[in-house]
């Protein structure tokens, strides 16, 4: 099992960096907005294929969310 927190942060760092607001990654992925805020504050765990989807979405290797490591 993987850190919900340290997954959370990661994912945000890559939302960032390809200049998405939590709204339109929502969009891109099919969730809803509070999903996203979710995830990123550690209290939701993602499904894998929403795990896949974002990364798709944020063009980066899946590794990147599953890796323990900041």
């Amino acid at each position: 099992m993987y850190d919900l927190v340290l997954l959370g942060k990661k994912l945000k760092i890559e939302r960032i960096k390809n200049d998405l607001s939590q709204e339109k990654l929502a969009e891109k992925v099919g969730v809803s907005t509070r999903t996203i805020s979710l995830i990123e504050s550690g209290l939701q765990h993602p499904k894998f294929f929403l795990v896949v989807k974002l990364s798709e979405v944020l063009n980066f290797d899946i590794n990147i969310l599953l890796d323990s490591n900041l």
